[in-house]
């Protein structure tokens, strides 16, 4: 197969576009490497990627006509769609940075599409999507009209816009509902870099709602494992489909959501006493409020990935910590 993945450079994209090419996949991978978080990083996980099946060509989804270009030019069979503007409280002060990427960028996708054979269409939509949900385990049965910040709601408009397409054009697309990623070449702006960054530095870390919060912690490992296998489970129409009656993860279109998480949560604490336990150094705290746009759950309901797929998570939380403290000490070593 011959495969786009948007988002190459990032933490999720890198490591995606690696396995393919691992399974004789050839893959372009594209990025804009903006600056919302080191740059430095981003070229580091380019470069891990030594493989004649990867090219790399720096592109942003936003940019209308060189994506339209591309999709003509290459003519893939598949695209993993992984580029956006992450983070939750970074979109409170920068909305505009959200809507190119998150809305024009993943629009621009859906219709080189539409003018491709693309066979499959799986993008990143988040757990963020569940919003003011208060029933756990999340399931896609579960409806996820409240929002609690905007960056949830661009991941939400993109399962509506991808939807539409399925609908109206045919085009097999599958969303997935990210659960709090963690690993190696991780994301600065998340709790696991930052904890660690911190503690190391002898720094203090902010714990938000005072500790009180629950993440469900997945390894990038089981992410990407889980990624690849979807891509192979391509939605195909269901006539028989009605709203009434039917899951809302699915549809009379080619069309299908799922959640991809480790499906057991943990408390926020805990993870940081994994990381201080790592380390060897206890952490100096903050205990403060909840924050504007954070949720106090996330517990993924991975039943319909598991149906599909055939796959459940593996890494546990300690060892996952493990390999992710060991990354950074050697990385940041140099």
């Amino acid at each position: 197969m011959k495969y786009l993945v948007t988002g190459a450079a990032g933490f999720i994209g890198s490591a995606t576009a690696e396995s393919l090419n691992a399974a004789g996949h050839e893959v372009v991978g594209i990025d804009n490497l903006n600056d919302y978080y080191d740059v430095t990083l981003k070229y580091a996980r380019l470069a891990r990627i030594e493989n004649p099946l990867f090219r790399f060509v720096n592109l942003d989804i936003a940019d209308r006509e060189a994506i339209s270009q591309l999709f003509l030019e290459e003519k893939f069979d598949r695209v993993i769609h992984l580029a956006a503007q992450a983070g939750v409280r970074y979109s409170i002060d920068n909305p505009h940075a959200y809507a190119d990427s998150n809305l024009v960028g993943h629009l621009n996708i859906l219709e080189s599409c539409r003018h491709s054979a693309i066979q499959h269409l799986i993008y990143a939509s988040s757990s963020s999507v569940y919003g003011l949900n208060a029933k756990v385990p999340f399931s896609t049965c579960d409806t996820v009209d409240h929002p609690v910040s905007l960056y949830a709601a661009t991941k939400k408009s993109n399962e509506l816009l991808a939807h539409s397409y399925s609908h109206l054009y045919s085009i097999p697309t599958t969303g997935l509902r990210f659960f709090t990623v963690y690993g190696s070449w991780g994301r600065p702006d998340m709790a696991p870099f930052i904890f660690t960054r911190k503690i190391i530095n002898g720094d203090t870390i902010d714990i938000n709602n005072n500790g009180d919060m629950w993440r469900d912690f997945t390894h990038i490992d089981d992410i990407v494992e889980g990624i690849v296998r979807i891509a192979d489970v391509v939605p195909t129409r269901n006539e028989h489909w009605t709203v009434e009656g039917g899951n809302p993860a699915s549809s009379s279109a080619p069309y299908s959501v799922y959640n991809i998480g480790y499906g057991s949560p943990i408390n926020l604490m805990d993870f940081v006493k994994a990381i201080e336990k790592e380390l060897g150094i206890e952490a100096k705290k903050n205990f403060r409020e909840m924050q504007p746009g954070d949720v106090y759950q996330t517990y993924a309901d991975t039943q319909d990935l598991y149906t599909a797929t055939g796959y459940k998570p593996k890494v546990g939380i300690e060892e996952g910590v493990a390999e992710f403290v060991n990354w950074y000490k050697s990385f940041y070593s140099k």
